[in-house]
């Protein structure tokens, strides 16, 4: 038996289902053990609302989150104004919403304690007053940008991404604006397809004293043409090869997603973290494997992976995962990388 699913606009994941969700429940693992939650988005659009409201509800569900870090969603831009600046608007949003977090009426985690944002980096050196004015939005929380360089040749695979440029990371105008991150002490999160995984090396290498996160595992895919048990090689070099470079970190998560081909969402109950902790195994230990705890970090991608689990769920399955690694790694995994890279003051 089978769940209808609704899909995302993006076609990447499933929309979260409370009812469908509350089938399945866990007793949470380890749960004293602090955790930086480095890649979630809050956004109101297209008749889906996921606010600070609900993320909080997500995060007092058992683990111990201390703090989070919002990555962009384009939600929020303004909607006057120098189209280049519209993204300001988000950054002043998630900005806003660390203020009500700090509130204390929202739980004890420092929601938003650092802010992801978006600029146009093909601007160019233009673009370097965009920056300078989220640092300002940010009240002290902007840390970096995120500007999308996911493309695939196949429909499927590229769902909402499909007009964005092929090779936009080699592009000469983008890297003339990526070129401004370092000297503002900004990081650039790269969120991308497997594929593409070479060209963001390529970025890392022209650029080694800009810090560099590689989102979502590298974005591995298992939709459309792409079979997940035949990119896995592929995939594995592209990941060794990138973890070569000192400058690149990585988030381990956004597995909860349509995009590596698991049905969890379509099922008639959710998974268990059994369940997903086999499913999701291989790529994270690679991932860890290649590049070491102290330059991976575990995220939620809530709610993004929502769709597939609940947030108790994907903390058990991550922790069950972590089980043989030492209780230095585990911290680091948990929220040391998340905390020096995004550079946080944890209480």
């Amino acid at each position: 038996m089978t769940s209808t699913a609704p899909v995302s606009r993006s076609g990447l994941y499933a929309d979260p289902r409370e009812e469908w969700l509350a089938q399945h429940s866990e007793e949470v693992i380890d749960p004293q053990r602090p955790i930086v939650d480095p890649h979630h988005h809050l956004w109101d659009r297209g008749g889906l609302r996921y606010l600070i409201e609900d993320f909080s509800a997500d995060l007092a569900s058992g683990h111990n989150v201390v703090a989070t870090v919002y990555v962009e969603a384009r939600s929020m831009y303004r909607a006057t104004g120098p189209e280049a600046f519209r993204p300001v608007g988000e950054v002043e949003f998630a900005n806003g919403v660390a203020a009500m977090s700090a509130s204390g009426g929202y739980g004890r985690a420092a929601i938003c304690a650092g802010i992801v944002g978006h600029a146009n980096l093909l601007l160019g050196e233009a673009v370097r007053p965009v920056l300078e004015a989220e640092i300002v939005a940010g009240g002290g929380r902007f840390r970096g940008i995120r500007h999308s360089s996911a493309w695939d040749a196949d429909a499927e695979v590229a769902g909402m991404y499909a007009t964005r440029p092929k090779g936009l990371l080699l592009d000469t105008a983008f890297r003339k604006g990526f070129a401004c991150l370092a000297p503002l002490g900004l990081s650039f999160d790269a969120w991308l397809f497997h594929p593409q995984i070479g060209e963001l090396a390529n970025l890392a290498r022209a650029f080694p004293d800009t810090q560099i996160v590689l989102d979502h595992c590298g974005g591995p895919i298992g939709l459309g043409s792409y079979r997940r048990d035949e990119i896995f090689g592929g995939w594995k070099q592209s990941i060794e090869d990138i973890a070569t470079c000192r400058n690149v970190v990585v988030k381990l998560g956004g597995l909860g997603m349509r995009l590596l081909g698991h049905d969890f969402h379509a099922r008639a109950t959710p998974p268990s973290s059994e369940q997903l902790a086999v499913a999701w195994r291989p790529w994270i230990e690679t991932c860890i494997d290649a590049f070491g705890p102290e330059r991976a970090m575990f995220e939620s991608n809530f709610p993004p992976d929502k769709g597939q689990c609940s947030y108790p769920v994907l903390f058990n399955a991550f922790k069950r995962i972590a089980a043989q690694y030492s209780e230095a790694e585990k911290t680091a995994l948990f929220s040391g990388t998340a905390a020096r890279v995004y550079r946080l003051k944890l209480e």
